[in-house]
């Protein structure tokens, strides 16, 4: 079973030619609402692939907590662990797709409801868990909770910290699996190099977008390389990369499999647009695994 522990939001995609700069307005080409949040993505990923998964966040008592309640359900995933507050209002998050990139204003809402209180009330199904997966867009305090009771339990965490301004050195001690990309990794530890990744062997895994990623197994640093794909939509890779890698460590998959496993869901989710839109099930992974081109 895999619990995750993090946001849910509402993303509003809008798709223009550019970004506007300061002052000025543009007329963009489409406009889409999609569910999201670092959390509720990571979630679908793993479930998607065949997980067992749990859950905890906060979403609002309004229509965009409603739709995602149900969203979650229809995705297989249990949300007995979903607090509903009735004073924040749902996180949504603001996507501009333009330039064959993204930029996002994250309003978190309901997110930030969720309390170390409330991680102590559903502490019975961490436990339970053959690997919990975090992120930063909940409260640190929060996080550290869960980091907490995880480490007392000897539950696998793995840690995606992002937005990485939150990450702090305790998070990391913590944390079985700590997952930046390259610019997280970058502030986070102060740059991006062998030494680096070498500082936390089988743990910092580093994401490289199309090159892949790469971690230190103790003996050498292991560069797993990324696949060809045709990109529509780059929002939600990281997501599935860490929803497939919690998922393929907690099925016994070896460090170095994993990560191709998540290398190759990640090549995939970037074909559709929207953070959930593309990502894969297991079959499809297996596919792409098996017509390396």
């Amino acid at each position: 079973m895999i619990t995750v522990v993090g946001s849910v939001n509402m993303d509003l995609v809008v798709e223009a030619v550019k970004r506007p700069v300061q002052g000025e307005t543009l007329l963009g080409n489409s406009f889409s609402t999609f569910p999201g949040g670092k959390g509720s993505n990571q979630a679908v990923a793993a479930a998607r692939l065949g997980g067992n998964v749990n859950f905890v966040g906060s979403v609002g008592l309004d229509s965009f907590g409603e739709d995602l309640q149900n969203h979650l359900l229809k995705e297989g995933i249990c949300i007995d662990y979903l607090d509903i507050d009735n004073a924040q209002s749902t996180g949504v998050a603001t996507i501009i797709l333009a330039e064959g990139d993204n930029s996002i204003i994250v309003v978190p809402g309901a997110n930030f409801s969720l309390s170390p209180s409330h991680i102590q009330k559903v502490n019975e199904v961490l436990p339970k868990s053959s690997m919990v997966i975090v992120q930063l867009e909940i409260l640190p305090e929060t996080v550290e909770r869960v980091l907490e009771l995880c480490q007392k339990h000897k539950v696998p965490v793995l840690l995606n910290p992002a937005p990485a301004a939150s990450c702090t050195k305790e998070m990391i001690e913590m944390a079985t699996y700590i997952t930046p990309n390259e610019t997280e990794c970058i502030e986070i530890f102060g740059g991006y190099s062998d030494e680096i990744l070498k500082t936390y062997p089988n743990k910092l895994i580093v994401t490289l977008g199309a090159a892949g990623a790469a971690y230190y197994d103790g003996t050498e640093v292991v560069q797993v390389s990324g696949y060809k794909t045709s990109v529509v939509d780059t929002t939600g890779a990281g997501d599935t990369f860490n929803g497939a890698l919690g998922f393929a460590i907690s099925e016994g998959y070896a460090l170095r499999e994993a990560v191709q496993f998540a290398n190759a869901a990640a090549s995939l989710s970037v074909e559709k647009l929207g953070a959930q839109q593309g990502m894969p099930s297991f079959d499809d992974v297996r596919n792409r695994l098996a017509n390396r081109n």
